[in-house]
């Protein structure tokens, strides 16, 4: 199985800044595999190396920003029709729906979403054109089940919650009763045909991940995520998305650590699995 890691550097309609965090993870992808390449000892690095290949989006025309969404669900459909694994790496949170609209083609596909926020807001201070903050209200398409993780909402009532989601695992769900969240979480994805995980990047507490422009107290701690990630990780996951990274808040490269040292440990966690 192949890897391809797709670069969207998009932020448009709500969290202006989150492109610049694509392009820092391309660039820092590049590096790390020049390093890969460099190295003349063996390192585990190998195991992903022959594996990988990336592409990054531009946006330098209007012409591509108008046909953005049709162009990334192209490639979302020719990789997962063959059954390479994707990491989808994105501006704000409406750079996923691609994908989503993609994996909705397929009954048995599931999205396992990691998210400060429900992303299906409809409040009266919010907009009503699609954003980052309503995008699953507006899918062109079918979407697949969605299990939500990790929000912090206090508006929305569970009624209109389960309208939008096949379960929703709160992060104070999760601070109460991490084993039982864990748990359900294994039950409810261990049957799907196909997996895909969606991280939003304020799913993590401010006080580890600060570079985010929606920032909300008590979320995930990292050991919080990599314990959810190896809980449902499986042949079955099709792949992963990374979104909402917003470098110019990061304190001293906080948060960009954290991202590549993910993004290692996910290469890594699929290619020693295929070796």
């Amino acid at each position: 199985m192949s890897i391809l890691a797709v670069f969207i550097p998009f932020d448009l309609f709500g969290s202006s800044g989150t492109a610049a965090g694509a392009e820092l993870l391309a660039d820092a992808l590049r590096e790390m595999q020049n390093d890969n390449r460099a190295e003349r000892r063996a390192t585990r690095a190998r195991s992903y190396q022959h594996r990988l290949r990336s592409r990054e989006f531009t946006f330098e025309t209007l012409d591509d920003v108008n046909h953005w969404e049709k162009t990334a669900r192209e490639v979302a459909r020719k990789a997962l029709d063959q059954r390479q694994f994707l990491l989808w790496f994105g501006g704000n949170h409406l750079t996923v729906l691609p994908v989503l609209e993609e994996l909705g083609r397929s009954d048995a596909s599931v999205c396992l979403q990691l998210d400060a926020h429900l992303d299906v807001y409809h409040l009266s201070g919010c907009t009503r054109e699609r954003s980052h903050g309503n995008f699953l209200r507006h899918s062109r398409g079918r979407l697949p089940d969605i299990i939500h993780v990790g929000h912090r909402d206090l508006f929305l009532p569970p009624r209109e919650i389960a309208r939008h989601f096949r379960r929703a695992i709160s992060a104070v769900d999760w601070a109460v009763k991490p084993s039982e969240a864990l748990e359900s979480l294994q039950r409810e994805t261990n049957s799907a045909g196909r997996l895909w995980i969606d991280i939003d990047c304020d799913v993590l507490d401010p006080a580890f991940f600060p570079a985010v422009e929606g920032p909300l107290p008590f979320g995930l701690s990292p050991p919080d995520l990599l314990q959810i990630l190896d809980g449902v990780w499986g042949r079955h996951v099709a792949g992963v998305s990374i979104s909402e990274f917003s470098p110019g808040r990061d304190r001293t490269d906080q948060s960009l650590g954290l991202l590549i040292w993910l993004l290692e440990w996910l290469l890594l966690r699929q290619s020693e699995a295929l070796t």
